[in-house]
């Protein structure tokens, strides 16, 4: 019984773990976008929550070949442990990836051709569940953005993502409700103006007690 216990605290923990460290919930899922995408707006489906990272009832493939870049915003500024991908099978599995950090303006493949990647790997093959890769935290300590470019498929001519996630922090923490709103008056004139109703209210105030 012991040993079955210990087993549960450490799924709990691992869960924990992947909640606490997920940065699903500060991606700005609305204006994700992608190029060369066989349906555009699938770009958004793969931006899943951590429970669906093994859903594979929804996918984004490549259109006119095997490339394609996903551009993901952030709606704070975020730390990048590491990216975890699902991707397509077979001949649809996708062998390299690049990864730009803060760069919104890629608009097409020449651009990111001639931009020096922040990070640049092979990825791995044969794999049927999502794979976290680490990253170099020092390059990705403050994100804003992230453009990721896929290609080389097994098949050659057409790539599939299924899910795309990151794990870090966030490095400017949301503040709700904490600020005051503050109404200035227009100029001076209407500054005095509002010192002079505001003593005569008093006034009025005084004589009536």
């Amino acid at each position: 019984m012991a040993d079955t216990d210990q087993g549960s605290n450490s799924i709990i923990e691992e869960q924990s773990d992947s909640n606490q460290s997920n940065l699903f919930t500060y991606i700005d899922r609305d204006n994700v976008h992608g190029l060369n995408l066989d349906v555009p707006e699938r770009a958004k489906d793969i931006i899943k929550p951590w429970v669906d990272r093994e859903d594979t009832t929804l996918f984004a493939d490549s259109g006119v070949d095997d490339q394609m870049i996903i551009h993901v915003p952030f709606s704070e500024t975020v730390r990048i442990r590491s990216v975890v991908l699902k991707l397509g099978r077979g001949e649809y599995t996708p062998r390299h990836l690049k990864i730009y950090a803060n760069y919104p303006n890629i608009i097409d493949f020449a651009d990111a051709e001639n931009t020096t990647p922040h990070f640049n790997i092979s990825l791995l093959e044969g794999e049927t569940s999502a794979v976290e890769y680490p990253v170099r935290v020092a390059a990705f300590r403050s994100v804003h953005s992230l453009s990721l470019y896929v290609g080389d498929s097994v098949g050659g001519d057409q790539s599939r993502i299924y899910f795309i996630g990151f794990k870090g922090d966030c490095q400017s923490p949301r503040k709700e409700g904490t600020k005051k709103i503050e109404v200035p008056a227009p100029n001076a004139a209407d500054a005095s103006l509002v010192d002079r109703v505001l003593q005569k209210a008093r006034g009025q105030q005084t004589t009536a007690r």
